[in-house]
C-alpha cells in the first residue's frame, strides 16, 4: 500500500499553487489563516477579526512577503 501512497503523493495536480518550479503566490500563501481571517470578516466584519487579520499577515510575513 505504501506504493500507491507515494505515487498519489508524486502526481499532485498541476494547478496547485506550491509547485516547486514557480514562487509562492499571495494568493495560495496561508490558506490557513486566511480561510478563518476571511470567514470572520464575511460574519463579523473587518473591525471585530483583528486578531486573525494580524495572524494571517504574520504568517505572510514569515513566507518572505513584505506585508
Amino acid at each position: 500500500m505504501s506504493t500507491l501512497s507515494a505515487a498519489s503523493v508524486e502526481h499532485a495536480p498541476a494547478t496547485q499553487c506550491t509547485e516547486e518550479k514557480k514562487p509562492l503566490k499571495p494568493c495560495c500563501a496561508c490558506p490557513e489563516t486566511k480561510k478563518v481571517r476571511d470567514a470572520c470578516i464575511i460574519e463579523k466584519g473587518e473591525e471585530n477579526c483583528s486578531d486573525l487579520i494580524e495572524a494571517h499577515k504574520e504568517c505572510m510575513r514569515a513566507l518572505g512577503f513584505k506585508i
